[in-house]
């Protein structure tokens, strides 16, 4: 059972999320600021944070910030009513690894947890596998039937993204907001670009295909 971290100042909001959490099968622990959460993690092994940003004694950005420059690499779902651009991409920048905003929708928030909790644990092997494929993390690397092909960075980490969730359609504006950052000077053609150069690379793999989803942007369809 996956234990799950809920660091949320509002009592009400703290239980309505645990309710939640333990009807899908996880473990929730709460905290009712920053500074309690850190003492929790101190102690238990956590999973994933839900993280409210706006918090007494320890905010959200607080928070993050002394998680990852500790080197702290958990996943967490940052959680606000503040809903500007300026808020998601300080949480980003940060170290938060999504963003959902106030009134949270239960469904997309099981979701959302579900991606990240998947998305960590195939970090956490530095390897990802579909059919014959094998992407290596730490060489940028990936194993086919036909050799073995170290590729630019930018380039495997869009694949390894497509592929870390097939049939999950991706705008260019997230794969831009992840891969490339948000302060990236590059326009949403980027990832035309580095799709059209996989595409080619790998134009005679069986195991995938990265799919132009019309108006939206790509998906991975994997084959079975």
């Amino acid at each position: 059972m996956f234990r799950i971290l809920i660091a949320e100042d509002d009592k009400n909001a703290r239980r309505l999320m645990a309710a939640v959490l333990t009807r899908y099968g996880y473990e929730p622990v709460c905290a009712a600021d920053g500074v309690e959460a850190l003492d929790i993690l101190d102690h238990k092994h956590i999973d994933l944070i839900i993280l409210d940003v706006m918090m007494p004694r320890m905010d959200g950005y607080e928070f993050t910030n002394a998680l990852r420059t500790s080197g702290n690499n958990i996943p967490i779902l940052m959680v606000t009513a503040r809903e500007t651009q300026d808020d998601k991409k300080r949480g980003f920048i940060i170290g938060a690894d999504d963003y959902m905003v106030k009134p949270v929708d239960e469904e997309e928030m099981i979701l959302r947890i579900a991606a990240l909790l998947r998305r960590s644990q195939i970090a956490g092997e530095k390897k990802l596998t579909v059919g014959k494929t094998t992407l290596y993390y730490d060489a940028f690397a990936v194993e086919t039937s036909s050799g073995f092909v170290e590729l630019p960075q930018k380039e495997f980490l869009l694949l390894f993204k497509l592929l870390s969730y097939p049939n999950k359609i991706y705008t260019r504006r997230q794969l831009m907001d992840e891969i490339w950052d948000m302060d990236s000077e590059s326009d949403e053609r980027t990832v035309d670009v580095h799709v059209s150069r996989l595409r080619e690379r790998f134009r005679e793999n069986p195991d995938f295909d990265i799919v132009t989803v019309r108006g939206l942007g790509y998906k991975a369809v994997v084959s079975k």
